[in-house]
């Protein structure tokens, strides 16, 4: 780690607490002319193991202007079209996904942090308690579980589990081929699509396990049989999924927040908005945040910046994080699972029929 130096006179400085998606993205635009910056990540060195993410315009964007997109596009592969199926296979919905792309997550925080000046500081080790001080800028990148928000947002603002658990993996071969898309159960859903170097699939369904540390190939195994009367697709995907290319998670989210912003302390990505992975919106939203957050810094008085970026990003997320939460209900419903699915049947033949149609 590089330790961060002296503060130069006349420069802001500023404390990124989490070095993800949001936090090396944020070091990497802030203009090193103006602040000092220093990142503290509690995690030694890059990620392991990681699935791919799907990467949104609005997201393409910022990372155009972090100076990254041509290499992230070269590492990540084109997702031509999404479908919503049933369990059974048979097809609800597809749409078009025009420019989408699904970046694996290690590759994307390995690009990140290359793109970050060797001026910013390196900090590491697990931050509890974090309070403003008179002087610097501290934001809050620290994730769902956010020392950041609790420390200065209250007890309240804590994370909320959901009874969901969250297990995602890749494997090699192209088996997503003829099979993109979400396939949704009766309390459980299933996803699958294009990586770098394989098939990046998922799985949520409601579980009763501890909020301890899971174990990886349990979890796999247990997924292997609530799935087992999906289609041929689906049972070759996890057949091949194997613990160590593996995660499994507990599906967590934050309550609503008013703000972003208390005093010289705000927050960027999951620290502010953590919602369900349901429209693949998490990392993009860290990004816009970062990238947005970055610039207002870059061309304005701290203050002024800072109400200009809730002004910005609160409303949007919030929004964003409430829908996810709304379509995670629907996929995952289950006393309501016969009514979802004969609505999405008729809207979905209705979509076929093209207008006109009776």
């Amino acid at each position: 780690m590089t330790e961060p130096a002296p503060p130069v006179p006349g420069r802001q400085t500023v404390s990124i607490i989490g070095g993800g998606i949001a936090g090396l993205a944020l070091a990497a635009r802030l203009d090193p002319a103006r602040f000092d910056v220093t990142v503290n990540e509690q995690r030694a060195g890059l990620p392991a193991v990681g699935t791919s993410l799907a990467v949104w315009p609005a997201a393409q964007r910022a990372l155009g202007r972090l100076g990254i997109l041509d290499a992230v596009r070269e590492a990540s592969p084109v997702i031509e079209g999404m479908s919503v199926r049933a369990a059974s296979g048979k097809p609800w919905t597809a749409a078009q996904a025009s420019g989408l792309i699904g970046v694996s997550r290690i590759d994307l925080i390995r690009l990140l942090d290359a793109a970050v000046p060797v001026s910013v500081g390196r900090a590491s080790g697990r931050i509890d308690v974090v309070r403003p001080g008179p002087a610097g800028l501290v934001v809050g990148a620290d994730g769902v579980h956010s020392s950041v928000r609790r420390s200065c947002w209250g007890a309240r603002s804590g994370a909320r589990p959901t009874p969901y658990l969250a297990v995602r993996g890749v494997v090699p071969g192209r088996l997503w081929r003829g099979h993109t898309g979400e396939y949704w159960g009766r309390g459980q859903l299933f996803g699958v699509g294009p990586a770098a170097d394989g098939t990046n699939w998922y799985a949520a369904f409601r579980s009763g396990a501890g909020p301890g540390s899971l174990d990886v190939a349990a979890v796999l195994a247990e997924t292997r049989a609530r799935y087992a009367g999906y289609p041929p697709a689906i049972l070759e995907v996890l057949a091949a999924a194997a613990p160590q290319t593996s995660l499994v998670q507990r599906v967590w989210t934050t309550p609503p927040l008013g703000s972003y912003v208390r005093r010289r302390v705000t927050l960027v990505g999951d620290a502010a908005h953590a919602m369900t992975p349901n429209l693949g919106r998490g990392a993009c939203e860290a990004l816009v945040d970062a990238v947005t957050l970055a610039e207002f810094l870059n061309t304005r008085s701290v203050d002024e910046a800072l109400a200009a970026y809730n002004r910005a990003r609160h409303l949007r997320t919030q929004a964003l994080r409430a829908a996810s939460s709304a379509v995670m209900r629907l996929a995952l419903a289950e006393r309501g699972q016969p009514a979802r699915d004969a609505l999405l049947g008729i809207i979905g033949r209705r979509c076929r029929s093209g207008p006109g149609s009776a």
